[in-house]
């Protein structure tokens, strides 16, 4: 079906192959199509993908996951136009019980399969495709996101002290947008530049979960230097390997002059970050498998 501009309607939701212990699957059965399939849905207006996925997931399941590796979208026609699925491997944050689960009218049952049976009892083979790319991207992985801070007044303007610059109301809004998408990595640690801009990029997700804000001198632009930055992010990088994978990711939150150093000792090219735009790296023993840049507007 065509839209009054002409073009195909593109419908587009997120979702997640959300694995348990022993890699077993979490599929959901949908009565009105009499389908098995992932836990996925339709995007909330203005709403990010990352935080789709988790959202839906959990409506859906009633099962809270942190997402992880980036699948491959689906692209495939529908009665409305054609629709888009961007899939990610989810992880239980919890113990993924869905005993206690309630039918309605758009899931009727939701249970965990091992993976010969959910392979089978998947509906659509672009499904038991999607299913066998996370199978080889199983072995859980560490998470860090770099972020540049949000939109900050022009130095221009402000006649004090650079470090005290604070955001624009866009770049608050930005701020708080941002999140749901750090929830959906599950972040728990948070580390920023002690400079005003990038700490007030980081308060509203520490406001909401209750988790501690660290600032570092090191990480603004008068007191970084690659040598340090190298030094910091290897630490960073070294710890995360260092607890285990449900302990939740690391946000780093610094500024444009600082982000190749950061990004030169990940040992990925700098991807030249507009404010309030950040790299999700997932890394597994020291090594980067997959990366993702999100932004906020």
């Amino acid at each position: 079906m065509a839209s009054r501009s002409g073009r195909a309607r593109e419908v587009v939701s997120a979702g997640a192959v959300v694995l348990g212990p022993g890699n077993d699957v979490l599929l959901v059965h949908r009565p009105k199509y009499d389908d098995w399939s992932f836990p996925k849905g339709k995007l909330d207006r203005g709403e990010h993908p990352t935080s789709a996925a988790v959202r839906e997931v959990e409506e859906e399941t009633g099962v809270h996951i942190r997402l992880g590796v980036p699948l491959h979208s689906q692209h495939y026609p529908v009665r409305a136009g054609t629709k888009l699925v961007h899939y990610w491997i989810g992880r239980a944050v919890g113990d993924g019980d869905v005993s206690g689960y309630q039918p309605n009218s758009e899931i009727d049952e939701v249970a965990w399969f091992p993976i010969d049976k959910a392979r089978r009892r998947l509906t659509y083979e672009f499904d038991r495709e999607t299913l066998d790319e996370a199978l080889r991207q199983a072995r859980k992985t560490r998470t860090l996101l770099i972020l540049r801070h949000t939109q900050a007044r022009s130095r221009k303007a402000w006649r004090s002290d650079d470090r005290e610059r604070p955001l624009l109301a866009t770049g608050k809004h930005q701020a708080e947008r941002l999140v749901p998408i750090l929830a959906a990595y599950d972040v728990r640690r948070l580390l920023s530049s002690s400079s005003t801009r990038c700490v007030q990029t980081l308060e509203p997700y520490a406001a909401t979960t209750g988790r501690k804000l660290r600032t570092d001198h090191l990480l603004s632009e008068e007191d970084a230097s690659k040598k340090v930055v190298r030094a910091l992010v290897t630490g960073m990088v070294d710890d995360l390997h260092e607890r285990p994978a449900s302990a939740g990711a690391l946000v780093v939150c610094t500024h444009r002059p600082v982000l190749p150093w950061v990004f030169d000792a990940a040992a990925i090219e700098d991807p030249g970050l507009a404010p309030g735009e950040l790299v999700v790296l997932h890394l597994r023993k020291h090594r980067i498998v997959a990366t993702e840049r999100h932004r906020v507007r």
